[in-house]
C-alpha cells in the first residue's frame, strides 16, 4: 500500500489536510482518503452520479488507461460518494462512464463530523481494473496522481499528489503523473473487494 498526503498548489493556504493511500488487490485499485478541512472549504450538493462533484467537496484518482492509446481516466468523489467519471485524451474530448460502469464502483463514504470551525469525513472506493482496460489484472505500473478541489467552496482549493508545473489549476495534465503502486498483492477472487483489511 502506499500513502500520500496531498500538498496544496496555486494557493499555498488552503487550510486542508488530506491523506490518500492506493492499494492493488484481486483486479481493483483501492484507493482511501481521510480529509480534514474547515468549514469554509467545504461544500456538500451534488447527488447523483455524473453530476459536477468537483464544484463539491471532492476527491479524485486520475488513471492512465492501459490501452496504450494515450487516453486516462478521472474518478472524481464527493463526500457522500457521488461519482463523475469520464475517459479521453484530454480536458475536452471525453466520454462518460455508463449506468453499468459507474455500478462496478464501489464506494464506502464515512459521513461528515464537524469539530469546532472543521470538519472530518473519509471515502473508500474500489475501481475495477476492467474500467481502465486491465487484461490479467494487469495493474502493476498505474500511473496517475490523485486530487482534492472544491470549486463552488467559499474558500476554492486544490490539492495533489504530484506536482503539477502550470500557472493556474489543471488537474487534466497525464504529463505530470507518476507511478502510484510499488506492489501489487494477489489474492484469490473476492478476498478483497470488501477491503476488511
Amino acid at each position: 500500500m502506499q500513502t500520500f498526503f496531498l500538498e496544496p498548489r496555486w494557493n499555498k493556504t488552503a487550510p486542508v489536510s488530506v491523506e490518500a493511500s492506493i492499494d492493488i488487490c484481486d483486479g481493483f485499485i483501492n484507493a482511501n482518503f481521510a480529509v480534514e478541512e474547515a468549514l469554509c472549504c467545504f461544500c456538500q450538493d451534488k447527488e447523483w452520479d455524473g453530476e459536477a462533484v468537483w464544484q463539491d467537496s471532492c476527491v479524485e484518482i486520475f488513471l492512465k488507461m492501459l490501452s496504450g492509446n494515450g487516453e486516462y481516466a478521472n474518478f472524481e468523489f464527493n463526500s457522500k460518494g457521488v461519482c463523475y467519471a469520464a475517459r479521453g485524451k484530454d480536458r475536452q474530448n471525453r466520454i462518460e462512464l455508463s449506468k453499468s460502469e459507474y455500478a462496478q464502483i464501489i464506494r464506502k463514504p464515512s459521513g461528515v463530523f464537524t469539530e469546532g470551525d472543521f470538519c472530518k469525513w473519509a471515502l473508500s472506493v474500489q475501481i475495477p481494473g476492467i474500467l481502465l482496460g486491465a487484461k490479467d489484472c494487469d495493474l502493476q505500473n498505474i500511473e496517475g496522481n490523485l486530487y482534492k478541489c472544491a470549486d463552488h467552496a467559499a474558500k476554492p482549493h486544490y490539492l495533489s499528489a504530484f506536482s503539477i508545473n502550470t500557472p493556474k489549476p489543471d488537474f487534466h495534465r497525464p504529463e505530470f503523473f507518476l507511478p502510484l503502486v510499488l506492489l501489487v498483492r494477489k489474492y484469490k477472487t473476492g478476498s478483497c473487494q470488501n477491503n476488511q483489511e
